[in-house]
Protein backbone atom coordinates (compact mmCIF):
# COMPACT_ATOMS: atom_id res chain seq x y z
CA UNK A 1 0.00 0.00 0.00
CA UNK A 2 1.47 3.01 -1.10
CA UNK A 3 1.77 6.03 2.20
CA UNK A 4 1.28 9.20 1.23
CA UNK A 5 2.57 11.04 3.94
CA UNK A 6 3.62 10.60 7.66
CA UNK A 7 2.02 8.21 10.12
CA UNK A 8 -0.33 10.19 12.32
CA UNK A 9 -2.37 8.52 15.33
CA UNK A 10 -4.99 10.43 16.87
CA UNK A 11 -5.27 9.61 20.36
CA UNK A 12 -9.21 7.85 21.05
CA UNK A 13 -9.83 10.28 24.54
CA UNK A 14 -8.40 13.43 25.43
CA UNK A 15 -5.78 12.94 27.92
CA UNK A 16 -5.40 15.73 31.05
CA UNK A 17 -4.05 13.41 33.71
CA UNK A 18 -1.35 11.82 31.15
CA UNK A 19 -0.35 8.81 33.94
CA UNK A 20 -3.84 7.32 32.17
CA UNK A 21 -2.78 5.28 29.13
CA UNK A 22 -5.63 4.31 26.94
CA UNK A 23 -5.37 1.79 23.51
CA UNK A 24 -5.12 3.14 20.62
CA UNK A 25 -4.89 0.32 18.10
CA UNK A 26 -5.47 2.76 14.52
CA UNK A 27 -5.87 6.16 13.29
CA UNK A 28 -8.93 6.90 15.60
CA UNK A 29 -12.26 8.21 12.94
CA UNK A 30 -13.18 11.33 13.60
CA UNK A 31 -16.35 13.09 13.27
CA UNK A 32 -16.48 15.76 10.49
CA UNK A 33 -18.02 18.23 12.47
CA UNK A 34 -16.15 17.43 15.98
CA UNK A 35 -12.97 17.58 13.83
CA UNK A 36 -13.49 21.25 12.06
CA UNK A 37 -14.32 22.33 15.67
CA UNK A 38 -11.20 20.78 17.14
CA UNK A 39 -9.38 22.07 14.40
CA UNK A 40 -10.15 25.46 14.55
CA UNK A 41 -9.92 25.79 18.49
CA UNK A 42 -6.47 24.39 18.11
CA UNK A 43 -5.94 27.21 15.20
CA UNK A 44 -7.61 29.70 18.16
CA UNK A 45 -4.91 28.40 20.54
CA UNK A 46 -2.11 28.84 18.36
CA UNK A 47 -2.97 32.67 17.72
CA UNK A 48 -3.11 33.54 21.24
CA UNK A 49 0.18 31.74 22.30
CA UNK A 50 1.97 33.02 19.16
CA UNK A 51 1.05 36.36 20.43
CA UNK A 52 1.90 36.02 23.52
CA UNK A 53 5.42 34.65 22.46
CA UNK A 54 5.78 38.04 20.58
CA UNK A 55 4.23 40.19 22.40
CA UNK A 56 5.37 39.01 25.98
CA UNK A 57 2.66 39.73 28.86
CA UNK A 58 -0.51 40.97 27.77
CA UNK A 59 -3.89 41.67 28.73
CA UNK A 60 -7.09 40.09 27.37
CA UNK A 61 -7.67 43.28 25.41
CA UNK A 62 -4.39 43.24 24.05
CA UNK A 63 -4.45 39.97 22.55
CA UNK A 64 -7.97 40.30 21.43
CA UNK A 65 -6.50 42.94 19.14
CA UNK A 66 -3.52 40.67 18.68
CA UNK A 67 -4.78 37.93 17.68
CA UNK A 68 -8.62 39.70 16.08
CA UNK A 69 -10.47 36.89 17.98
CA UNK A 70 -13.80 38.09 19.66
CA UNK A 71 -13.49 39.09 23.37
CA UNK A 72 -16.05 35.75 23.93
CA UNK A 73 -13.67 33.37 22.10
CA UNK A 74 -10.80 35.02 23.61
CA UNK A 75 -11.93 34.22 26.91
CA UNK A 76 -12.81 30.42 26.40
CA UNK A 77 -9.87 29.69 24.69
CA UNK A 78 -7.18 31.45 27.40
CA UNK A 79 -9.29 29.80 30.48
CA UNK A 80 -8.54 26.36 28.78
CA UNK A 81 -4.97 27.61 28.19
CA UNK A 82 -4.67 28.80 31.89
CA UNK A 83 -6.76 25.47 32.89
CA UNK A 84 -3.94 23.67 31.62
CA UNK A 85 -0.93 25.68 32.27
CA UNK A 86 0.51 26.99 28.98
CA UNK A 87 -0.24 29.67 30.23
CA UNK A 88 -0.41 31.84 33.55
CA UNK A 89 -1.35 35.23 35.18
CA UNK A 90 1.93 37.03 35.87
CA UNK A 91 0.95 40.48 36.94
CA UNK A 92 -1.64 43.15 36.68
CA UNK A 93 -1.45 46.60 34.40
CA UNK A 94 -1.80 48.37 37.37
CA UNK A 95 1.55 50.27 37.06
CA UNK A 96 0.69 51.36 33.45
CA UNK A 97 -3.28 52.21 33.81
CA UNK A 98 -4.24 56.00 33.68
CA UNK A 99 -6.90 56.81 36.09
CA UNK A 100 -9.24 54.43 38.04
CA UNK A 101 -10.63 51.00 37.00
CA UNK A 102 -10.19 47.92 37.86
CA UNK A 103 -6.37 46.39 37.37
CA UNK A 104 -6.77 43.85 34.43
CA UNK A 105 -4.62 41.03 34.71
CA UNK A 106 -1.51 40.08 32.53
CA UNK A 107 -1.04 37.05 31.18
CA UNK A 108 2.18 35.17 30.18
CA UNK A 109 3.59 31.80 28.60
CA UNK A 110 4.12 29.43 31.04
CA UNK A 111 7.94 28.25 31.54
CA UNK A 112 7.34 25.17 33.12
CA UNK A 113 5.29 24.02 30.33
CA UNK A 114 6.37 21.61 28.01
CA UNK A 115 4.68 21.92 24.96
CA UNK A 116 6.79 20.40 22.28
CA UNK A 117 8.22 16.53 22.31
CA UNK A 118 10.46 15.05 20.07
CA UNK A 119 12.27 11.58 19.99
CA UNK A 120 14.80 10.02 17.83
CA UNK A 121 14.20 6.17 18.45
CA UNK A 122 17.85 4.86 17.66
CA UNK A 123 18.85 1.14 17.48
CA UNK A 124 20.05 1.33 20.84
CA UNK A 125 18.56 4.30 22.58
CA UNK A 126 15.99 6.84 22.30
CA UNK A 127 16.73 10.43 22.40
CA UNK A 128 14.24 13.26 23.51
CA UNK A 129 14.10 16.99 23.28
CA UNK A 130 11.52 19.09 24.86
CA UNK A 131 10.42 22.44 23.95
CA UNK A 132 8.51 25.65 26.06
CA UNK A 133 5.93 27.73 24.66
CA UNK A 134 8.52 29.93 23.61
CA UNK A 135 9.78 27.11 21.25
CA UNK A 136 13.01 26.99 22.81
CA UNK A 137 14.02 23.81 23.90
CA UNK A 138 13.93 23.31 27.36
CA UNK A 139 15.38 19.87 27.94
CA UNK A 140 16.59 16.98 26.58
CA UNK A 141 17.88 13.63 27.50
CA UNK A 142 18.18 9.71 26.30
CA UNK A 143 17.67 6.42 27.27
CA UNK A 144 19.01 3.63 26.24
CA UNK A 145 17.08 -0.04 25.41
CA UNK A 146 18.35 -3.54 24.21
CA UNK A 147 18.97 -3.55 20.93
CA UNK A 148 16.84 -6.34 20.51
CA UNK A 149 13.67 -5.13 22.14
CA UNK A 150 10.58 -4.59 20.42
CA UNK A 151 8.75 -1.10 19.28
CA UNK A 152 5.94 -1.52 22.22
CA UNK A 153 9.03 -1.67 24.82
CA UNK A 154 11.31 1.38 23.41
CA UNK A 155 7.83 3.15 23.24
CA UNK A 156 7.23 2.75 27.11
CA UNK A 157 10.98 3.83 27.61
CA UNK A 158 10.61 6.68 25.58
CA UNK A 159 7.40 7.65 27.62
CA UNK A 160 9.51 7.00 31.01
CA UNK A 161 11.79 9.50 29.78
CA UNK A 162 9.82 11.96 29.03
CA UNK A 163 8.04 11.84 32.51
CA UNK A 164 12.11 11.47 34.35
CA UNK A 165 12.83 14.99 32.28
CA UNK A 166 9.76 16.54 33.52
CA UNK A 167 10.47 15.75 37.07
CA UNK A 168 14.05 16.12 36.66
CA UNK A 169 13.22 20.25 34.81
CA UNK A 170 10.14 20.83 36.61
CA UNK A 171 7.68 20.20 33.62
CA UNK A 172 4.05 19.68 33.24
CA UNK A 173 2.48 18.38 30.44
CA UNK A 174 -0.45 19.34 30.92
CA UNK A 175 -0.84 21.87 27.14
CA UNK A 176 0.95 19.74 24.68
CA UNK A 177 0.42 20.75 21.50
CA UNK A 178 2.70 18.72 19.38
CA UNK A 179 4.67 15.64 19.62
CA UNK A 180 6.73 13.48 17.08
CA UNK A 181 9.31 10.78 16.60
CA UNK A 182 11.84 9.30 14.12
CA UNK A 183 12.25 5.76 13.71
CA UNK A 184 14.97 3.91 12.02
CA UNK A 185 14.37 4.15 8.32
CA UNK A 186 13.83 0.33 7.41
CA UNK A 187 11.79 -1.04 10.05
CA UNK A 188 9.06 1.61 9.93
CA UNK A 189 7.08 -0.72 9.10
CA UNK A 190 6.37 -2.54 12.05
CA UNK A 191 7.77 0.50 14.57
CA UNK A 192 5.34 3.44 13.08
CA UNK A 193 2.00 2.19 14.18
CA UNK A 194 3.12 0.92 17.65
CA UNK A 195 5.14 4.46 18.40
CA UNK A 196 2.84 6.32 17.04
CA UNK A 197 -0.14 4.70 19.22
CA UNK A 198 1.58 4.14 22.29
CA UNK A 199 2.81 8.09 22.53
CA UNK A 200 -0.52 8.99 21.18
CA UNK A 201 -1.73 7.36 24.43
CA UNK A 202 0.09 8.45 26.39
CA UNK A 203 0.26 12.31 25.50
CA UNK A 204 -3.23 12.92 24.28
CA UNK A 205 -2.40 14.02 21.05
CA UNK A 206 -2.06 13.36 17.65
CA UNK A 207 1.22 11.84 16.81
CA UNK A 208 4.31 12.51 13.47
CA UNK A 209 6.51 9.35 13.05
CA UNK A 210 8.56 9.19 10.18
CA UNK A 211 12.06 8.30 9.55
CA UNK A 212 15.03 9.45 11.92
CA UNK A 213 17.92 10.25 9.93
CA UNK A 214 15.05 12.68 7.62
CA UNK A 215 14.18 14.47 11.00
CA UNK A 216 17.93 14.67 11.47
CA UNK A 217 18.71 16.12 8.01
CA UNK A 218 15.57 18.68 8.61
CA UNK A 219 17.53 19.91 12.08
CA UNK A 220 20.67 20.44 9.96
CA UNK A 221 19.08 22.40 7.12
CA UNK A 222 16.89 24.40 9.84
CA UNK A 223 20.29 25.51 11.89
CA UNK A 224 21.86 26.91 9.19
CA UNK A 225 19.10 29.24 7.86
CA UNK A 226 17.82 30.90 4.67
CA UNK A 227 21.14 31.03 2.70
CA UNK A 228 20.96 27.24 2.44
CA UNK A 229 17.41 26.20 1.00
CA UNK A 230 18.42 23.20 -1.10
CA UNK A 231 20.72 20.58 0.98
CA UNK A 232 21.48 16.84 1.34
CA UNK A 233 22.18 15.45 4.46
CA UNK A 234 23.89 12.32 4.69
CA UNK A 235 24.23 10.31 7.63
CA UNK A 236 27.19 7.50 8.75
CA UNK A 237 26.75 5.43 11.64
CA UNK A 238 25.49 1.63 12.05
CA UNK A 239 22.97 2.68 8.74
CA UNK A 240 23.85 5.00 5.98
CA UNK A 241 20.86 6.76 5.06
CA UNK A 242 19.85 10.44 3.79
CA UNK A 243 17.61 13.66 3.74
CA UNK A 244 16.92 16.24 0.88
CA UNK A 245 15.64 20.01 1.80
CA UNK A 246 14.48 21.26 -1.34
CA UNK A 247 13.06 24.91 -1.69
CA UNK A 248 13.30 24.91 2.02
CA UNK A 249 11.15 21.80 2.81
CA UNK A 250 11.66 18.64 3.83
CA UNK A 251 11.04 16.37 0.55
CA UNK A 252 10.40 12.76 0.90
CA UNK A 253 9.30 11.53 -2.20
CA UNK A 254 6.53 9.10 -3.21
CA UNK A 255 6.60 6.46 -0.32
CA UNK A 256 8.56 8.56 2.18
CA UNK A 257 12.03 6.88 0.79
CA UNK A 258 13.89 9.65 -0.58
CA UNK A 259 17.25 9.90 0.34
CA UNK A 260 18.26 6.74 0.50
CA UNK A 261 21.98 7.07 -0.53
CA UNK A 262 23.28 3.90 1.40
CA UNK A 263 21.79 2.08 -1.13
CA UNK A 264 23.06 3.25 -3.72
CA UNK A 265 25.38 0.43 -5.34
CA UNK A 266 28.68 1.56 -5.87
CA UNK A 267 30.52 -2.37 -6.57
CA UNK A 268 27.80 -4.47 -8.41
CA UNK A 269 30.44 -7.44 -7.33
CA UNK A 270 30.50 -6.29 -3.55
CA UNK A 271 29.21 -7.01 -0.42
CA UNK A 272 25.43 -8.70 -0.14
CA UNK A 273 23.76 -5.79 1.67
CA UNK A 274 20.44 -6.07 3.88
CA UNK A 275 18.34 -4.80 1.25
CA UNK A 276 19.25 -7.69 -0.84
CA UNK A 277 21.28 -6.27 -3.71
CA UNK A 278 25.30 -6.24 -3.69
CA UNK A 279 28.15 -3.78 -2.67
CA UNK A 280 25.45 -0.76 -1.70
CA UNK A 281 27.58 2.25 -0.47
CA UNK A 282 26.11 0.77 3.06
CA UNK A 283 28.16 -1.85 3.48
CA UNK A 284 31.73 -0.13 2.56
CA UNK A 285 30.46 3.03 5.00
CA UNK A 286 29.04 1.77 7.65
CA UNK A 287 30.39 2.13 11.21
CA UNK A 288 30.77 -1.76 11.30
CA UNK A 289 32.46 -2.13 7.92
CA UNK A 290 35.33 0.53 8.79
CA UNK A 291 36.63 -1.39 11.93
CA UNK A 292 40.71 -1.45 11.65
CA UNK A 293 39.95 0.16 7.72
CA UNK A 294 43.83 2.23 6.54
CA UNK A 295 44.05 5.11 4.98
CA UNK A 296 44.19 3.64 1.50
CA UNK A 297 40.47 1.92 2.26
CA UNK A 298 39.07 5.54 4.13
CA UNK A 299 40.65 6.99 0.87
CA UNK A 300 38.48 4.37 -1.63
CA UNK A 301 35.79 4.95 1.26
CA UNK A 302 35.51 8.38 0.48
CA UNK A 303 35.96 8.26 -3.31
CA UNK A 304 32.93 6.23 -3.31
CA UNK A 305 30.81 8.39 -0.98
CA UNK A 306 31.95 11.24 -3.25
CA UNK A 307 31.23 9.83 -5.89
CA UNK A 308 27.03 9.17 -4.74
CA UNK A 309 26.82 12.63 -3.40
CA UNK A 310 28.33 14.65 -6.64
CA UNK A 311 25.99 12.65 -8.37
CA UNK A 312 23.14 13.45 -6.45
CA UNK A 313 24.34 17.16 -6.55
CA UNK A 314 24.64 16.81 -10.31
CA UNK A 315 20.47 16.14 -10.16
CA UNK A 316 19.64 18.40 -7.62
CA UNK A 317 21.66 21.46 -7.41
CA UNK A 318 22.48 21.81 -3.79
CA UNK A 319 23.61 24.46 -1.79
CA UNK A 320 25.33 22.09 1.02
CA UNK A 321 25.88 18.76 1.78
CA UNK A 322 25.99 18.23 5.07
CA UNK A 323 27.81 14.52 6.60
CA UNK A 324 26.79 13.77 9.81
CA UNK A 325 26.54 10.20 12.03
CA UNK A 326 29.28 7.96 14.34
CA UNK A 327 31.65 7.62 11.18
CA UNK A 328 33.06 11.08 10.24
CA UNK A 329 33.29 11.19 14.65
CA UNK A 330 34.85 8.27 14.98
CA UNK A 331 37.31 9.16 11.41
CA UNK A 332 37.91 12.32 11.33
CA UNK A 333 40.10 12.76 8.55
CA UNK A 334 37.00 11.32 6.50
CA UNK A 335 35.16 14.42 5.71
CA UNK A 336 38.32 16.06 3.64
CA UNK A 337 38.85 13.38 1.44
CA UNK A 338 34.51 13.45 0.93
CA UNK A 339 34.93 17.16 -0.13
CA UNK A 340 37.52 16.21 -2.40
CA UNK A 341 35.58 13.29 -4.24
CA UNK A 342 32.70 15.37 -4.58
CA UNK A 343 34.75 18.60 -5.43
CA UNK A 344 35.59 15.89 -8.16
CA UNK A 345 32.94 14.54 -9.32
CA UNK A 346 30.94 17.74 -9.28
CA UNK A 347 33.54 19.21 -11.98
CA UNK A 348 31.82 20.56 -15.44
CA UNK A 349 28.92 21.09 -13.79
CA UNK A 350 27.46 24.71 -14.91
CA UNK A 351 26.57 26.00 -11.25
CA UNK A 352 28.37 26.36 -8.21
CA UNK A 353 29.62 23.35 -6.12
CA UNK A 354 27.63 23.05 -3.28
CA UNK A 355 29.57 23.50 0.36
CA UNK A 356 30.55 20.16 1.96
CA UNK A 357 30.13 20.25 5.81
CA UNK A 358 30.14 18.59 8.94
CA UNK A 359 26.68 17.98 10.77
CA UNK A 360 26.33 20.85 13.63
CA UNK A 361 23.08 19.58 15.49
CA UNK A 362 24.94 16.61 17.47
CA UNK A 363 23.89 13.42 18.44
CA UNK A 364 20.77 14.79 19.44
CA UNK A 365 19.63 16.03 15.51
CA UNK A 366 16.69 13.59 15.43
CA UNK A 367 15.28 14.50 18.19
CA UNK A 368 15.68 18.18 17.38
CA UNK A 369 14.23 17.58 13.95
CA UNK A 370 11.15 15.62 14.77
CA UNK A 371 10.58 18.79 17.30
CA UNK A 372 10.25 20.64 13.91
CA UNK A 373 7.57 18.40 12.58
CA UNK A 374 5.83 18.65 15.89
CA UNK A 375 5.85 22.38 15.65
CA UNK A 376 4.75 22.78 12.41
CA UNK A 377 2.63 19.30 12.47
CA UNK A 378 4.24 18.42 9.36
CA UNK A 379 7.49 18.77 7.71
CA UNK A 380 5.24 18.34 4.30
CA UNK A 381 3.40 21.70 5.50
CA UNK A 382 6.02 24.35 5.91
CA UNK A 383 9.22 25.44 4.94
CA UNK A 384 12.09 25.50 7.21
CA UNK A 385 14.50 29.35 5.86
CA UNK A 386 15.20 29.85 9.54
CA UNK A 387 16.34 28.45 12.79
CA UNK A 388 12.83 27.55 14.56
CA UNK A 389 14.49 27.08 18.17
CA UNK A 390 17.48 28.03 19.63
CA UNK A 391 20.58 25.46 19.86
CA UNK A 392 22.94 26.96 21.89
CA UNK A 393 21.84 25.50 24.93
CA UNK A 394 20.79 22.21 26.26
CA UNK A 395 20.45 20.85 29.74
CA UNK A 396 21.24 16.88 28.91
CA UNK A 397 21.15 13.48 30.30
CA UNK A 398 24.53 11.77 29.32
CA UNK A 399 26.09 11.22 25.88
CA UNK A 400 23.67 9.54 22.88
CA UNK A 401 25.74 7.36 21.28
CA UNK A 402 23.95 5.90 18.50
Amino acid sequence: MKVEGPVVVRPKFSARGLSEKFLVSSVAPMNDDIGVLALTRRTHEKRVLAALRVRGASSRAQLAESTRLSRTTLSVIVADLIARGAVVVADTDASQRRGSGRPAALLALDPGSAQFLGFDFGHRRVAIAIAGASHEVVAQGEAEYDERSGWRERAETAVDLAWSMGAEHRLHFGAIQGVAAGVTGRSRDTAEPVVAGELAAAFGIDVIVDNNVRFAGLAEASERGSRFSNAIYLHLSDGVGGAMVVGGRLYQGADRFAGEFGHVVVDPDGALCRCGKRGCLETISRIGALEGASPADLDEVARDVGRVLGAAAMVLNPDLIVIGGRVPTEHPGLLARIEVAVEESTAGSAGSRPEVRAAVCGPFAGALGSLIAAIHESPLLAGYDGTVFETAQYPSIGKATG
